[in-house]
């Protein structure tokens, strides 16, 4: 091949190289949007530079070759254009689908192997042949049918792009205006270039000066880059990221009026489909928060804590102030992100519970092994020793007549001890249920007092029961009976020889049963009366000298509690004390 070089021929290829370059560059800045715009301006290189060796060309057989690689980039301008406008606007997914992918890609195909062939049928270009009369040697082409319908798919695809653009720039943040500025003026230039020379306008006679456009395009572009950051922040970046964050955000303007959102920002405010977002008030989306709004009017960033109520839940937010002026940006603009620390905190509140729930059952592990070691072994080494001594003829008929009321106390104590023990610690159990069930409370009273007899006939104490037949309870029986059992066996331990117990139940307004307990023994002192079911394990001995557990009014406490009832206590010292229980009721069917 030979060529003669013209200043147009040597722009044409100089700035097509420099187009290559910038293109190469583009596409390495990465994204998807991005790298379709570097292919499209590829396109435009391989255009601009085989165009270039067809002005320095005298040949027409050689410029015909130069027009079929021309085309390769003519034919691929207008898809690579779209497939950009595609991504950039979000709407990628589109062409996709295998039905618009092959509509794309037809028409560049054929008119590829249309101006390949076109000698066979000269449906591209009809004629072929050198021009007369111009400055240098060029050829002059015919348009055919096929050219005409590739230019109407050419302005067609071209105008959807710019029409993509135009929505997604209307939509777009004040911050990417400039952005949006210099790409549409430079997707511009070649329209108006080549819509010229279309209809006659020819300042260079049979010049097409579209290749130049894009040659000044190109320049656009790379001043957009290095002065308005053009592709290192696009407005897809902001729509596709915000929109998938859970964490929701405002925009808002001085007067704290609502200016742009995420659509996540819907699941943190009262939000309905007739509520117009954009223009509203911030206070009136998050009211009754004074603290916040007084942040906004110090002027002061940071993040504070709300309590919003949402659909009849209150949410815990964290809100996160950003005013815009701190990056020198805008000083009219602030920027709110409310993040939703609900699941945490209920989270932080159950972790805090499990750690609560663990202490306590440390303490109950401790408190039982304290009470095994010293009250639980004593008992039963004296008791062994006892029956050692016998075993071994140590001891006569008449010393263990005499201390067999010892070993009777301590076994009885031993007795009570376990049994407090056992129920005591199985309760404390996770998954211990109550059995609750309809009973009679008369009955389960006599049955107590008729177990407490010998221990109150030794004090010569008067059990006392005024409870009408019939009245009943709703509740687990064997949690009340060992209530019941305790505070019996207190009375009965506290008071002198002499003394009665009085026994009542009645029911109340409130379809409860009160159930009391009352003894005109020793009382109880007034500093121990206040910590009473206070899992504090208090001992005192009774009036014969009768040893405590500890455990038997913690265990009442969180029997009833269990049972959906309470028990209180009144006492003065040296006049009584008296026991009260509140139980649910039922009837028989």
């Amino acid at each position: 091949m030979t060529f003669t070089f013209n200043i147009y021929a040597i722009l044409l290829i100089l700035f097509g190289s420099v187009t290559i370059a910038l293109a190469f560059f583009i596409y390495r800045k990465g994204g998807n949007a991005v790298r379709w715009f570097s292919l499209m301006m590829f396109s435009n290189a391989i255009w601009s530079i085989a165009y270039g060796f067809e002005l320095a060309s005298a040949d027409i057989s050689q410029i015909k070759i130069l027009l079929d690689i021309e085309y390769i980039g003519i034919a691929t301008v207008p898809l690579n254009w779209f497939l950009f406008c595609l991504h950039f606007s979000g709407k990628e997914c589109w062409y996709k689908k295998p039905l618009n992918i092959v509509s794309l890609l037809f028409i560049p195909v054929v008119t590829v192997l249309m101006v390949w062939t076109n000698s066979y049928h000269h449906l591209h270009y009809a004629s072929a042949k050198m021009a007369t009369g111009t400055p240098f040697p060029m050829i002059d082409l015919t348009p055919g049918i096929w050219y005409q319908i590739f230019t109407i798919y050419f302005y067609l695809i071209m105008a959807c792009g710019c029409f993509l653009l135009a929505i997604k720039f209307r939509k777009s943040d004040p911050i990417f205006r400039k952005q949006n500025y210099s790409l549409i003026v430079a997707a511009a230039i070649p329209w108006i270039a080549n819509i010229a020379y279309l209809l006659g306008i020819r300042p260079l006679g049979y010049v097409d000066v579209t290749p130049f456009a894009f040659v000044i395009t190109s320049f656009l572009i790379l001043l957009g880059i290095y002065k308005f950051k053009l592709f290192d922040i696009i407005p897809l970046a902001r729509e596709k990221v915000l929109e998938l964050m859970q964490d929701g955000f405002f925009v808002l303007d001085k007067d704290y009026r609502i200016i742009d959102y995420n659509q996540s920002i819907k699941r943190y405010i009262n939000y309905t489909p007739n509520l117009k977002l954009i223009g509203s008030s911030l206070e009136q989306l998050l009211p009754d928060q004074p603290n916040f709004l007084e942040m906004l009017n110090r002027h002061a960033p940071g993040k504070i804590e709300l309590d919003v109520p949402v659909d009849g839940e209150i949410l815990s937010l964290e809100a996160d102030i950003i005013f815009l002026d701190d990056n020198k940006i805008n000083n009219d603009f602030i920027i709110i992100k409310l993040q939703d620390l609900t699941a945490y905190k209920k989270e932080a509140i159950r972790s805090k519970e499990q750690s609560n729930e663990l202490e306590r059952l440390n303490q109950l592990k401790d408190r039982i092994f304290s009470i095994i070691a010293h009250d639980l072994r004593g008992p039963l080494v004296n008791l062994s020793e006892v029956l050692k001594m016998i075993a071994n003829n140590q001891i006569s008929n008449d010393e263990f007549r005499n201390i067999s009321p010892t070993l009777s106390k301590d076994i009885i104590y031993t007795t009570d001890l376990l049994e407090n023990i056992l129920h005591w610690s199985r309760s404390q159990l996770k998954g211990y249920g109550v059995n609750k069930e309809v009973f009679n409370i008369r009955n389960l009273i006599i049955n107590e007092i008729n177990y407490h007899l010998p221990a109150a006939e030794l004090k010569k104490i008067k059990i006392i029961h005024d409870v009408f037949p019939g009245e009943m309870a709703y509740a687990d029986i064997l949690m009340i009976q060992i209530v019941v059992r305790n505070l019996l066996n207190n009375a009965i331990k506290f008071c002198n020889p002499g003394n009665e117990i009085h026994i009542t139940a009645n029911y109340q307004k409130n379809k409860t049963m009160l159930v009391c307990i009352e003894d005109n023994g020793m009382g109880i002192k007034k500093e121990v009366l206040g910590r009473l079911f206070k899992d504090e394990n208090i001992t005192t001995r009774g009036t014969l000298n009768e040893k405590g557990t500890g455990l038997g009014l913690i265990v009442c406490r969180d029997f009833m509690i269990r049972n959906d009832g309470n028990i209180t206590v009144t006492s003065v010292e040296g006049k009584g004390a008296k026991f009260c229980l509140i139980l649910p009721v039922g009837e028989l069917n």
